[in-house]
């Protein structure tokens, strides 16, 4: 098990799109904490990968997290999909590449969020295991239709070997310590109104 680092993370946000976001548990909390995520993510100098699964037929990214990727100073890129897995599709693991270059798939750590909990989230998850990055579940920004998929879903992919974590937790492990220039912003940033419980 290891901390997240700021100089390894890559923040993938999966699929959270057009009525679908509606559907699943609790979405106010998803889109709240992966709004927060991005705004870290840029904060902390971490790369953001969107994905968007069939667009044409699910309609595109929730507009509110849209409008927060679209302002990131970060580099980032937005991937369209047609398989669950966003590591089933190619491409993907070059793009990850791409966003951190000079580290191999076993340095580069992946920071998830995103729908659902029990297909592409898991999906990406599991096959991303298997292919030696490391990975940290954001439980705030993940969910499906129903808290039992969800549920499920975060227990299966901490068996697979990834981190169950949390928002706060991602956020002082990228900010080591009280003297990060970005600390008094990531502050303020977390008192913006408090995310609730599991």
């Amino acid at each position: 098990m290891e901390l997240a680092r700021a100089d390894r993370s890559i923040l993938v946000v999966i699929d959270l799109q057009g009525k679908l976001v509606e559907m699943v548990h609790r979405p106010e909390l998803v889109v709240a904490a992966t709004k927060r995520l991005m705004r870290m993510a840029d904060l902390f100098g971490v790369p953001v990968m969107l994905t968007e699964q069939y667009p044409r037929g699910l309609g595109g990214t929730n507009p509110e997290l849209l409008e927060v990727f679209d302002a990131l100073a970060v580099p980032k890129r937005k991937f369209e999909k047609v398989a669950f897995g966003c590591f089933a599709e190619p491409g993907f693991t070059e793009l990850l590449r791409e966003l951190r270059p000079g580290l191999e798939p076993g340095e580069i750590q992946l920071v998830v969020a995103g729908i659902e909990a029990h297909v592409c989230v898991m999906q990406t998850v599991l096959a991303g295991r298997g292919k030696g990055f490391p990975v940290q579940v954001v439980w705030e920004a993940v969910s499906g239709r129903g808290a039992e998929h969800r549920e499920h879903a975060l227990a299966r992919m901490r068996q697979a070997g990834a981190q169950v974590t949390s928002l706060e937790s991602v956020a002082f492990e990228w900010a080591v310590h009280k003297d990060h220039p970005s600390f008094k912003a990531l502050s303020n940033l977390l008192k913006e109104g408090q995310l609730g419980g599991a």
